[in-house]
């Protein structure tokens, strides 16, 4: 390092929020950069997905990875799971590095962390870039020897049981019969989440997307439903709006439009700012948080971690129901927001967690993380 030198020092301030660890990696030969953020592993080993993206600058890409790790700590903790949070970004064209050697490089990278960190898919990884990393490393999920399969089932079934847990809370009932549902976007999750929905007599079901063949599609398996043009949807009257595609949509345009009772979907980061979260609970339209309502995806990849368990998967993503009634409990009762609550509940459970193994007891030796 040169006299002049030095490193910067917001990469430093980020240990004063909380954060555990931030690392830069580099490969010479296949062109692979990045950067992971462990956030919290008291809970356990951090896990989190590995997003492909061409950011503008290192900068961005250190706001955005973590962003990004802190909200997989604060949903792995609402799920239940006994794991922290984390991300990485790969930063740079897709569609010209990708290749087999190029994966199998951060595949080893992975490997070098020891188990810290857990990853998979998330923003341009795909499957087979998934099985090329699983070629160096014990570390990632969604490979198809682990046999946990798409997390699409789980990701949907969540869903399903938090609009459940949503409609009870709201309208006292137990189903959705005579319910009026608007989705935005419907896309795989939603798709799959139809088989549910069947099983109730609805009254009516709006949807919209920018997707021709996801449209032909939903109207094949539900053709009851009634399309609506994307910049209309907000201004159906219904119980339910389930926002199932693109983050922040609910903000400022929208909350002029929104009639609705409930808001719950598997979209991620759905309110734009915080204060629209404040804004719903002052008209009193009750909000299923994103990141524990859409943590089926996330359950599947944790019971992929310590050995896949279909009935145990399910029996988990199924408790989305009763995290979501104790975020609603905890809301009323401290007078806060939704988002606000669901925060606070993980927060009570890393702490609570952690105070339990201030003692060591020894190992556990019949317990291990699913390496092979």
């Amino acid at each position: 390092m040169k006299k002049n030198d030095t490193l910067p020092n917001e990469v430093f301030s980020y240990s004063n929020e909380g954060f555990e660890q931030i690392i830069y990696f580099h490969n010479k030969e296949t062109g692979l950069k990045g950067i992971t953020c462990i956030h919290d592993t008291r809970l356990g080993p951090s896990c989190g997905g590995t997003r492909f993206f061409n950011y503008a600058n290192e900068e961005e890409a250190l706001y955005d990875v973590t962003r990004l790790a802190k909200g997989m700590t604060y949903k792995n903790a609402a799920a239940g799971l006994n794991i922290g949070g984390c991300k990485t970004v790969i930063i740079g064209d897709p569609k010209k590095l990708k290749s087999e050697e190029f994966f199998r490089s951060y595949g080893r990278y992975i490997q070098s962390l020891k188990g810290r960190v857990y990853t998979g898919q998330d923003m341009n990884i795909t499957l087979q870039d998934c099985e090329h990393m699983d070629m160096e490393t014990d570390y990632v999920s969604g490979v198809l020897r682990k046999g946990a399969g798409s997390t699409t089932i789980l990701t949907a079934k969540g869903t399903y049981v938090g609009i459940l847990a949503s409609v009870k809370e709201k309208l006292g009932k137990d189903n959705l019969d005579g319910l009026v549902i608007s989705f935005q976007g419907v896309g795989a999750v939603v798709q799959e989440m139809v088989q549910y929905l069947k099983e109730h007599d609805i009254k009516k079901i709006y949807f919209t997307d920018i997707d021709k063949d996801r449209i032909e599609q939903f109207k094949k398996v539900y053709p009851l439903a009634s399309y609506v043009e994307p910049d209309k949807i907000f201004k159906k009257k219904c119980d339910v709006f389930s926002p199932n595609a693109i983050g922040a949509v609910i903000n400022d345009e929208s909350l002029e439009d929104l009639d609705c009772k409930i808001i719950a979907g598997a979209a991620n980061n759905v309110l734009k700012e915080e204060r629209h979260g404040d804004v719903l609970h002052e008209r009193g339209i009750l909000y299923a948080p994103d990141y524990v309502i859409n943590a089926g995806g996330v359950i599947n990849v944790y019971h992929e971690m310590i050995g896949y368990h279909e009935p145990s998967a399910i029996q988990t993503t199924n408790q989305i129901y009763d995290r979501l009634t104790e975020i609603y409990k905890i809301s009323k009762e401290e007078g806060i927001p939704t988002y606000k609550a669901a925060n606070l509940m993980a927060e009570r459970r890393i702490n609570k967690m952690f105070s339990i193994h201030k003692d060591f007891v020894g190992a556990r030796k019949k317990f291990k993380w699913n390496i092979e």
